[in-house]
Formats: structure tokens, C-alpha cells, sequence
């Protein structure tokens, strides 16, 4: 029996596979990559299956578990390809997702775009008005819906076409029985079309944001839930019979069904597995504030684990292809930073890196795939920093005479420069732009890198991790045992989760404080939804756990804070503990605190959950000796970030053992990634498998 974790990116999709017993050598962990299939990723995914299954000499049939890793849902609101959505909303409020908060989008630009107007989710000929109303703040209805016009506008819907609708009325966070009475209907008159309520979705207050993520869940829905189908038969038709898992934006696993009801929940499901490997790997080291930047072919996503707890995003800041989107979030920032960045000279003539991406096809200059223009994949091998027979461990052919002519053509006669001067350039560059990304997600939110080490993983990230580490300035750099499939790892490192949430608005300090009875209510009902899907999941009552969550503010305040809830209903003495936690919480956030504020919960979460055992990384069994020779590949010269071209020795990582020492300057190769240990600095090899890097320490 066995476990397998895929990852899929734009260049790679990446696998490791975990036996229960041992394979081939002793060894019961396997890790492998292959090209992605951007035009089927299904594809890609089933024929890295199958291989990793064949290196680890095992029966597909074996295979128990399969945890996905995917970007379809993202990748549709990038390239604005998604489903023709219909809507039924409350007469009056047709426009609401055009007119949106009225907020402009840049400030102070005379030339701005406005994504929910120029790229609206819902056309507004497919936004049909009815006639119904419900009232704040209990709930009452103050104009019966009307079921007539909801069938018309049924009919009228599927007579154009459309794939998908959705339900929005106001205030039916309060009350949903006009949007069940809706649904009901769709689902009669349209059993083919893709069909959601906002209170299905995003049970919360805020009617814009409301109607906004669900108009994206049903955008990204179809496309979304044939991709996971179509996964499952692959899979079947290859005699892989394992359950499928897919990773959620949350970082917890859910099933293919639960993932195709509510695919605005797997939009960020892609970079959310690099950042749990991230806490996985940093572990296995007791460290426990870490920087993850998982740099691959097309994007770097970067995250921040302080004290070993994952952030999640505030839900004004998740916003999804330039819509805003109440579904719970890893705090990450992604940028346009990777191997297969395009460096370019743009209109006024600035020298550019990125966002633009050679991708899978045709590839950075030196595949020999037909690209043409130089990447930072390219500069590296001009760099003498990528050897040919040595890319992906010899599995994949480069060659250095395509890099070096499309970095001259491209970059370093444009400009005037040396072909070094330009490959140095295209690398500090993207490094310049890695490195602001970083100060964002940490600096900008209060974390100081200082007492940080920063984790670069992913098939690019050990080459720029020293250079990054230093231009932020953290503490040292840990790379982990495979780099390149550390977000395939964190599939298996991670547990089964469900979210779910409802607004109830509750003082829980002041005068007027409570009462707290509609709160608990709340919080049981939220509990006993959790518990259900996790029992659907097969997974015992004793096994499940839950935590709570309140999104809280100062009572005038415009957003909430996550705030922990503790265990047991919430009480006049609990309310003072919640309120000590959301000033910590705000403090942390903002600098500043208002003691004597009255404090309000807005909203309400609960997160049922189950533990997997996470994936067990052999550890390397202690060295001999100090001796490096029988690591040492061959030595070749290597130009370096300040400009100076080094003899560099070559190693082999796979026979470094625990306690090796290896001084910079020096490259340290493997199958999945190639690490850079600049002059001036040490890599350390831990007994974890990880490689501690640090400026050498001079008496």
C-alpha cells in the first residue's frame, strides 16, 4: 500500500510516493517529476502516477491515497476563460456586482482598469431581477418570493445557454429560505447546469463580496468539476483505484466531490501545498519561524510560518483574478518569478524579468523546444550554474549554445553588455523582485526575517535562496531534502479539513455586550455541518476535531480579524479572554490597540478536521568522516551574483550524510534541483535530510 502527493505547475508536476513497506534499495519514500500537460493536466497527472508507481516497484493497484495539488480553478480566472453565469439576485440590486464598493483601483492613475466592470463574472444580460425581500437584522421577509418569475428566469437562462447560475438574494445570510426556494427550482428546470446559492457558498455578511465569490464558484465550476471526473476516470482506467484527495486553498484535503460543489474553495489549492511542506521540512530541523519561497518554472509563491502556525489570509485580501473572494486562504503572495521568466527589453526601454513565462511549451531557450527568448533558467546556464548533462539528473537534455544566444540576441547586445553582464543582470533582477515580495508578506505584517530562515524549494529556489536570504535579511537558509517536490510533499503532510462559516454579529465587549445565546447556536450548527462531512468522509466520531474561529473588529471598523476561539460556548468570562486575544491579534497586525474599544464578532468559523499521518522522511545516517571526495562529481568554473567566476566543485547530494560540512564555493546537484553555495558561505548537512546554509563565521 502506498501514498502518493502530485503537484502540478506550469513547468513541472511533481510527485512523491510513500510505501508502507520498503521498495527497491530499502527505500519506502520516492520522488520524481515530469512535464506538466497545461492543456490536460489530467494527463500529466496520471502519467506521473504511473512512473513513480514503476520506480518504486509497485502496482498502481497498491496505491491507496492520491493527493492533488491542482491549478485548473486558478488558472481559469487568469486566463478569464471560465463559464457564461446566470444569476437571480433581489429586484433593485442587479448591478451590485458592477457597481461594486465603488473603490477605484489605483488611487491616483488616470488610466485604470476596473476588473469587475471590464471582465465581469456574470454578464448583465444574464442577471435577472426578482422580485423577493428580506429584511435586517432578524431575518424577516418583508416581500414573498416570487416563484413565477424564478422559473421564467430559469427557462429564459437555459434557452441562452448557460452553464451555470447562481442564487443571490440580500440578506439571505439571515435567512436563506427564498434562495432554497430558488434553487429548488433551477435545479427542476436545469439539471444539467451548474447551480449555487450565496448562502451555499459564503454564508456571510457584505452582500458585494457575497454574491462576488459566488459568481466565482460557479465561473470556475464546470471547467473545475469535469477536470476532477475526468482525473478519476483516468485514474480507474489505469487500475489506480485509490481514493483522490485534492488540496484546498485552506490547507486541508477534501474530496473530489465536495471540491466540485464548491470549487472557490481549491482556487489557491496549488502553492497551498508548498507552504505546508515548507512547515514539514522546517520541523524536521525544530525551526519553526520559517520564509517558504517555492520558485518554479512560471510563478514564486511566498508564505510565512511564525512559531510553526500557518497564517490565513484576511478576508479583505483575498482576492482571486481581481474579484474578491470570502473563501478561506493560506496567506501567500505569488508573483510572476520563476525559471522560465522571460527577461526582455520593454517599450521604454527599462530591462524587464517576468511576469511573463516561456511555461511548459515551449520552454526556456535551452530545452531546444523552440523558445527563443531568454530566461532566467537560461541565464543561469551561462552562469555555468546548470550543466547540461546533469539537468534533472541527466533525464532532460539543455543546451548551453541556445541560452547563450538568446541571452546575447535578446538582452546583452540590446543594452550594450557583456553576455556575463546580461545573465548577471536577468538573475539580479528577478532576485530584486523576489526579494520585495518577501518584505511584503513579512516586513509589511509585522514579522522581522531576522529571526527567520528562509526556505527556498521548488526546481529553481535553492539557486536564488542565499542571494534572497541576504537581501532580506534572514537568519540563515534551509534547504530541504528534495526541493524540488517539496509542495508534493506537503500533500501528504497535511490533514482533511472542512470550513464553514456564518455571519452572526455579536458584541463581546462594552456596556451593551451579549447576549451570546444566537452565537453558541451558531457555533453548534456549524459543528454539527463539519461533522457530518467528515463522517461522509468515512472518518470516526473519536477522530474528529474542531477548532473555532471569530472574525472580530472594533465596533466601526470596516474589517475583521481571525481571533481564536476557546473551547467550550462563549460566556461573559470566555467574551473578556476573546477580546484579550483580538486587541494581541490587532496589535500584531497593525501596531496599535484600542483597550477600552467595544469589540464585535462578525462572523463565525468552525474548521472540522482529521490528522493524517504525515509523510515520514528517512533520516541520513551519520557521516564518517569530513571527506567530501566521494561526493565530488568534477569541478567547473561558475560566475557568482558579485561578477567573479569561481572553480567550482560539483556534489553529489544524494552521498552527503549527516554532520558533512561543505564549503562555498560550491553546487550541491540532485535529481529535482541544484542548490548554490556562494564563496563566503557554508552548507551544513542535517540528520533531516535538510541543508542549513550560513555565512562562514571568521575568528
Amino acid at each position: 500500500m502506498a501514498s502518493i502527493g502530485v503537484d502540478v505547475g506550469g513547468t513541472f508536476t511533481d510527485l512523491v510516493l510513500e510505501r508502507d513497506d520498503d521498495g527497491p534499495g530499502g527505500r519506502r519514500v520516492f520522488v520524481h517529476k515530469v512535464p506538466s500537460t497545461p492543456s490536460d493536466q489530467s494527463i500529466g497527472v496520471v502519467a506521473g502516477i504511473l512512473a513513480i508507481c514503476r520506480i518504486a516497484g509497485l502496482d498502481p493497484k497498491a496505491v491507496r491515497r492520491v493527493v492533488h495539488g491542482t491549478t485548473v480553478a486558478t488558472n481559469i480566472t487568469i486566463e478569464k476563460n471560465g463559464a457564461e453565469v446566470g444569476m437571480l439576485t433581489t429586484r433593485g440590486f442587479r448591478d451590485l456586482l458592477h457597481i461594486a464598493r465603488h473603490k477605484r483601483p489605483h488611487n491616483f492613475s488616470l488610466h485604470f482598469d476596473v476588473p469587475w466592470q471590464s471582465s465581469p463574472l456574470v454578464k448583465r444580460r444574464n442577471r435577472m431581477p426578482i422580485t423577493e425581500r428580506i429584511m435586517p437584522p432578524d431575518g424577516r421577509i418583508e416581500t414573498p418570493i416570487d416563484l413565477d418569475e424564478v422559473r421564467a428566469a430559469a427557462r429564459e437562462l437555459k434557452a441562452r445557454g448557460v452553464e451555470a447560475v447562481i442564487v443571490c438574494f440580500l440578506f439571505s445570510f439571515l435567512n436563506d429560505a427564498h434562495e432554497r426556494a430558488a434553487l429548488e427550482i433551477l435545479r427542476e428546470e436545469m439539471p444539467d447546469a451548474f447551480i449555487s446559492g450565496s448562502s451555499e457558498v459564503a454564508n456571510v455578511i457584505r452582500e458585494f463580496e457575497r454574491f462576488s465569490t459566488t459568481a466565482m464558484n460557479a465561473y470556475v465550476g464546470p471547467r473545475t468539476a469535469r477536470y476532477l471526473r475526468n482525473l478519476e476516470t483516468r485514474l480507474a482506467s489505469e487500475g489506480v483505484d485509490a481514493e483522490l484527495r485534492i488540496m484546498q486553498s485552506n490547507g486541508g484535503i477534501g474530496t473530489v466531490a465536495t471540491c466540485s460543489e464548491r470549487p472557490v474553495t481549491i482556487l489557491m489549492s496549488g502553492p497551498a501545498g508548498g507552504v505546508i511542506g515548507g512547515r514539514w521540512a522546517g520541523a524536521m530541523s525544530d525551526v519553526d519561524n520559517v520564509i517558504t519561497i517555492d520558485i518554479g518554472g512560471t510563478s514564486a509563491d511566498i508564505g510565512v510560518i511564525a512559531d510553526g502556525n500557518i497564517r490565513i489570509m484576511n478576508p479583505r485580501d483575498t482576492v482571486v483574478g481581481e474579484h474578491p473572494v470570502l473563501a478561506p486562504m493560506l496567506d501567500l503572495d505569488t508573483i510572476g518569478a520563476g525559471g522560465g521568466s522571460i527577461a526582455f527589453r520593454d517599450e521604454g526601454g527599462a530591462f524587464r524579468v517576468g511576469p511573463r513565462s516561456a511555461g511548459a511549451a515551449p520552454g526556456p531557450a535551452c530545452y531546444g523546444k523552440g523558445g527563443t527568448e531568454p530566461t532566467v533558467t537560461d541565464a543561469h546556464v551561462v552562469l555555468g550554474r546548470l550543466d547540461p548533462e546533469r539537468f534533472l539528473g541527466g533525464d532532460m537534455a539543455i543546451d548551453p549554445a541556445l541560452a547563450e544566444r538568446a541571452v546575447r540576441e535578446k538582452i546583452a547586445e540590446p543594452f550594450g553588455m557583456s553576455l556575463i553582464e546580461a545573465a548577471l543582470g536577468i538573475v539580479t533582477i528577478v532576485n530584486a523582485n523576489m526579494a520585495l515580495a518577501i518584505r511584503s508578506n513579512s516586513v509589511a505584517r509585522g514579522f522581522d526575517p531576522r529571526r527567520f530562515s528562509l526556505m527556498p524549494f521548488g526546481g529553481a529556489g535553492p539557486l536564488h535562496g542565499v542571494a534572497l536570504a541576504e537581501a532580506v535579511s534572514a537568519k540563515d537558509v534551509i534547504v530541504p531534502p528534495a526541493p524540488g517536490i517539496t509542495a508534493a510533499m506537503g500533500l501528504l503532510a497535511t490533514r482533511l479539513a472542512y470550513e464553514f462559516t456564518r455571519s452572526t454579529p455579536t458584541l463581546i465587549s462594552g456596556p451593551a455586550a451579549g447576549p451570546f445565546e444566537a452565537a453558541n447556536a451558531t457555533l453548534e450548527d456549524l459543528a454539527a455541518l463539519a461533522a457530518e462531512r467528515l463522517a461522509a468522509d468515512g472518518i470516526e466520531t473519536a477522530a474528529h476535531k474542531f477548532e473555532r474561529v471569530a472574525e472580530c473588529r472594533y465596533q466601526g471598523q470596516g474589517f475583521e480579524l481571525r481571533t481564536p476561539l476557546p473551547d467550550g460556548p462563549i460566556t461573559a468570562e470566555t467574551a473578556s479572554a476573546i477580546a484579550d486575544a483580538f486587541h494581541a491579534v490587532h496589535e500584531r497586525d497593525y501596531g496599535y490597540r484600542f483597550d477600552d474599544a467595544v469589540i464585535e464578532i462578525v462572523t463565525l468559523r468552525v474548521i472540522g478536521f482529521a490528522e493524517v499521518p504525515p509523510l515520514t522522511w528517512p533520516e541520513l545516517p551519520d557521516a564518517t568522516s569530513s571527506d567530501l571526495s566521494h561526493a565530488l562529481l568534477y569541478v567547473r568554473p561558475t560566475t557568482f551574483d558579485d561578477g567573479k567566476t569561481v572553480e567550482t566543485p560539483r556534489y553529489d547530494r544524494d552521498k552527503l550524510a549527516a554532520g558533512h560540512v561543505v564549503p562555498g564555493p560550491a553546487i550541491i546537484q540532485q535529481h529535482n534541483s541544484t542548490t548554490l553555495v556562494p564563496p563566503g558561505f557554508t552548507a551544513r548537512v542535517h540528520r533531516s535530510g535538510n541543508i542549513h546554509i550560513a555565512r562562514e563565521v571568521t575568528a
